[in-house]
């Protein structure tokens, strides 16, 4: 099982390998698995899927080295460097607008144009609703009401936050009865923020942190739901994590696991399970697998099944 302070540990080293081969260091695989006190695979792993392809890094001779001419930025430490580098990266899908806007601030934090990171983000472009998301942002942060339009309606409304769920933007917000709503962000509109001001409780802010998708009830009792994944799901939810609340209760010598997590709304696990046929199951409650298997059914009954 991997925890926090496992990948803590990959970053420290991560750094110290970067800075050696930044000043022209050639790196032994067994020599590092020595000194960090791990396996040789635990290093060619961090080579190979950690950093070949980020940095201009080769082997020769059964040691890697840094490609000639090439130096890392040194003005702040690697590892900030690192995460600076990422967070670029992650600008790309935002829309031109937003894009250009964070790498002109990042490259000013970074003094470099060269960044070896590469992510897509499949998000909504909200290039074209900057002004509404710097009156939400002002809202929430003095936890002011606001006024606004919505698809034709007038709603006022206590902001609590701007989230992105499954791509697409939304202000997560009480109506006038105190009821959470989702509200798509790019639909909102004429916004006027309110003198009066009001209060959030640890609780909703827990139950917002704790949040999968926009199906998410902060009014419901949430419910244990158990997984069973077998070792490709394994591998790759340990990577990109469901939920803050998920726990791995069991782990089996094959590479497969079961998997807890709390949910508010069925609809919070059900689109992620069908993502995952057939490397995942459902163990608990028997109703979500009942739910899954009738849709099933009649999707095989309208294709002829």
């Amino acid at each position: 099982m991997a925890y926090k302070h496992d990948y803590d540990k990959t970053l420290t080293r991560l750094n110290t390998i970067l800075a050696r081969l930044n000043d022209g260091e050639a790196l032994s695989v067994k020599e590092l698995a020595e000194e960090f006190g791990v396996s040789i695979r635990t290093i060619q792993r961090d080579f190979n899927e950690r950093l070949v392809g980020l940095y201009p890094i080769y082997q020769e001779k059964k040691k890697w080295k840094m490609q000639k001419g090439f130096k890392l930025e040194k003005a702040s430490s690697l590892e900030d460097m690192i995460v600076l580098d990422i967070l670029e990266k992650l600008t790309d899908g935002l829309g031109d607008r937003f894009s250009k806007k964070a790498k002109e601030l990042l490259s000013k934090i970074k003094n470099e144009d060269y960044n070896p990171i590469y992510a897509k983000l499949d998000i909504e472009d909200i290039s074209t609703s900057f002004s509404e998301l710097a009156l939400l942002e002002d809202a929430i942060k003095a936890k002011q009401k606001l006024s606004c339009k919505y698809n034709n309606y007038t709603l006022r409304l206590k902001p609590l936050k701007i989230v992105v769920f499954e791509g697409f933007w939304y202000l997560l917000a009480l109506d006038e009865k105190d009821v959470m709503k989702k509200y798509h962000l790019k639909s909102i509109s004429d916004i006027k923020i309110k003198e009066e001001g009001f209060d959030t409780t640890k609780e909703l802010q827990k139950a917002l942190d704790n949040a999968i998708n926009v199906w998410f009830n902060k009014d419901a009792k949430p419910m244990e739901v158990v997984l069973y994944l077998d070792k490709i799901a394994t591998k790759y939810i340990k990577r990109k994590p469901i939920s803050k609340t998920q726990r791995f209760i069991k782990e089996y010598k094959d590479g497969s696991s079961e998997l807890e997590l709390q949910i508010t709304h069925e609809m919070e696990i059900l689109p992620l399970v069908k993502y995952w046929l057939p490397h995942i199951k459902v163990i608990e409650p028997t109703f979500i697998q009942d739910i899954l298997i009738d849709e099933m059914r009649g999707y095989l009954k309208e294709c002829g099944y």
